[in-house]
């Protein structure tokens, strides 16, 4: 799988540890945006993994900064993005399941050094489960579009 990974100085040691990791378990895994550890700012790498993912240039996107809610309002604000503050295994995992997040947010204080990982595994192993869900995705679809979701999608009886 082909994973964009942006950070901002706050997330460089954790998103050096999720490179190596990912790489070991064959992904093809790229930082995007230089920070070399001074201040840089998560806007910028919420931008280019975001448009990374959303341009189909990568499968899926992981982000991290300390707490995790920056990166994932500025993710968030790109079409086609489903980003996911998440702090656990079963978040990631409903992340997908329900929400089919394409991009991952981490927060580098928050979340234990040594769990991240794994909760990297859990996001990336977990399908989508479509279904009731699918209606949900596509009501998120719709208030990108500027409509409202509740008159523009039809209810699962109809679609």
């Amino acid at each position: 799988m082909k994973i964009a990974l942006g950070t901002d100085h706050r997330g460089i040691e954790a998103v050096r540890s999720l490179i190596a990791h990912l790489q070991s378990a064959s992904h093809e895994a790229t930082v995007l945006g230089e920070c070399s550890g001074e201040s840089c700012d998560y806007p910028d790498s919420a931008y280019l993994v975001g448009r990374a993912v959303a341009d189909g240039d990568a499968d899926r996107g992981i982000l991290i900064c300390s707490n995790g809610i920056g990166v994932t309002i500025a993710a968030n604000k790109i079409a086609g993005i489903r980003a996911a503050l998440v702090y656990d295994k079963v978040n990631a995992e409903r992340s997908r399941r329900h929400n089919d997040a394409n991009v991952l947010c981490l927060g580098s204080e928050i979340t234990a050094h040594d769990d991240l990982a794994e909760i990297v595994d859990v996001w990336l192993a977990t399908p989508f489960d479509g279904g009731r869900h699918e209606r949900r995705v596509r009501k998120i679809l719709a208030i990108e579009r500027g409509e409202n979701p509740a008159t523009s999608v039809p209810d699962a009886a109809t679609a």
